[in-house]
């Protein structure tokens, strides 16, 4: 089994309580392939909540210290993402996960491209926290937008 990002699978977790439901993931769900995750509610973050960016840096230097996840109101939220993060890599060793199908441009989950941290719909280059840890303990992350253009399989 693998992880994928809640949102994807019609779970009501996004920041505004929303999803980013797709039968896709939804079909992978059913025929019991992928584990749904949230790591900013398993972090400890509410549903609705605060838009939040990764302001200087990316996911990988949050879990270094070197830059932080902010929210719309200036508030440093980097704790619920980092905590959310290890849970998420603590699931996934408990299921044996090998792959995770996550949401793009996410500051937990992004793959490749997240916001900058303006608010102002920039992406910058790098992953979300979650993206980050899962890559930096050897499981394979994939944007859902790859995984629909058919660029990488699970």
């Amino acid at each position: 089994m693998n992880l994928i990002s809640a949102c994807l699978c019609g779970y009501n977790c996004k920041y505004n309580g929303g999803n980013n439901f797709n039968p896709v993931f939804e079909k992978l769900l059913k025929e019991g392939r992928v584990l749904p995750v949230c790591p900013e509610e398993l972090g400890g973050l509410s549903t609705p909540r605060l838009p939040a960016e990764i302001k200087n840096g990316t996911g990988l230097d949050v879990l270094e210290g070197k830059a932080r996840v902010i929210n719309k109101k200036g508030e440093d939220v980097s704790e619920f993402f980092i905590r959310g993060a290890y849970i998420t890599l603590q699931k996934a060793g408990e299921v044996g996960a090998v792959c995770a199908i996550l949401k793009s441009r996410s500051p937990s989950c992004g793959s490749g491209e997240i916001y900058d941290g303006s608010f102002k719909s920039v992406l910058r280059k790098g992953d979300g926290v979650t993206a980050a840890l899962l890559k930096k303990h050897g499981i394979k992350v994939i944007s859902d937008e790859d995984y629909l253009k058919g660029a990488m399989e699970i």
